[in-house]
């Protein structure tokens, strides 16, 4: 008959030989010192082969106890290594939730969104992908996203059939630097007219109103550079390129990160966010907690 090693008899000896004694062993394995010894005949016996001697009072490992102490401590340490495989691999095993950001929407509003996702329980394992809307709502209807956060509402003419559920809007703030600011002695919105400015790009939604706002006060900015990234767009703001605009709700983070100070208030020119889904009805957990932090961070006027 082959023999078969009792792994549980093994962390008794493993123990036994590395406290030194059985009492100190029985300590550590909350068991009496009797039953660790007993554990520890039963052991030698189906081995056949002695592990400990007595040398006075002590046990000293026999020749073959060392050698197999020398594979027991190899057979624990790679036990460790497994349950910290497991640990890592339990982190992959999280649902994957992938949430496509258009281009076009400020990345404050997005983060803002999406960090609450993080702390859901049971977690997720949040990812983004950045893109143009038309790419990304094509990636919604190969359900390769679970859905798209975006500043407009579906386009219309577009083959998938999705949703669009309005998160919230908020007014438009002009920024500009400090030292730009300084630079110009009218007062707003009379300041914006001959001054450098960075427009947003024709992708971002609210362009044509901007620029409707602007043209009925007669107010021609020299526009220096326009942005489609409006991350980009801000970096430069902040550099004293030029006045820029950004959603009020957010203006505390803008001025904080950027450096920059408020100008004047767009109050009729709004900025919107969009949750663009397959489902008519928010029903999965991760959109439900996306617009429940979209109330604390966005007031959704006439929201669906």
């Amino acid at each position: 008959m082959s023999r078969t090693l009792n792994y549980k008899h093994l962390r008794y000896f493993w123990m036994v030989a590395r406290c030194g004694s059985i009492a100190r062993a029985s300590e550590r394995l909350h068991l009496t010192p009797h039953a660790v010894s007993g554990q520890l005949t039963q052991f030698e016996h189906s081995l056949g082969v002695a592990l400990f001697q007595r040398q006075g009072r002590q046990r000293a490992l026999t020749e073959a106890g060392r050698s197999l102490l020398d594979y027991a401590d190899r057979i624990f340490a790679l036990g460790d290594e497994a349950l910290a495989a497991l640990d890592d691999a339990g982190l992959h095993l999280r649902p994957r939730i992938t949430i496509g950001i258009a281009d076009s929407l400020p990345k404050s509003i997005a983060a803002g969104l999406l960090r609450t996702m993080l702390r859901m329980d049971p977690p997720v394992r949040l990812t983004c992908t950045e893109g143009r809307l038309p790419q990304l709502v094509g990636e919604l209807g190969m359900h390769r996203v679970a859905a798209v956060l975006a500043d407009r509402p579906l386009p219309p003419g577009i083959s998938v059939r999705a949703y669009s559920h309005l998160l919230g809007r908020s007014p438009l703030t002009v920024f500009a630097a400090p030292a730009l600011l300084e630079r110009q002695p009218r007062a707003f919105p009379a300041l914006l007219d001959g001054a450098p400015f960075l427009m947003p790009g024709e992708d971002v939604a609210f362009r044509p109103a901007l620029q409707q706002w602007l043209s009925t006060r007669g107010i021609e900015p020299q526009v220096v550079a326009e942005f489609d990234d409006l991350a980009l767009l801000k970096a430069f703001g902040s550099s004293g390129a030029g006045f820029f605009v950004a959603p009020t709700k957010i203006a505390a983070d803008i001025e904080r990160q950027y450096g920059v100070c408020r100008v004047g208030e767009l109050e009729t020119v709004l900025a919107e966010v969009y949750l663009l889904t397959t489902e008519r009805l928010l029903k999965h957990p991760a959109m439900q907690e996306i617009r429940r932090t979209a109330t604390m961070l966005l007031k959704a006027d006439g929201a669906a």
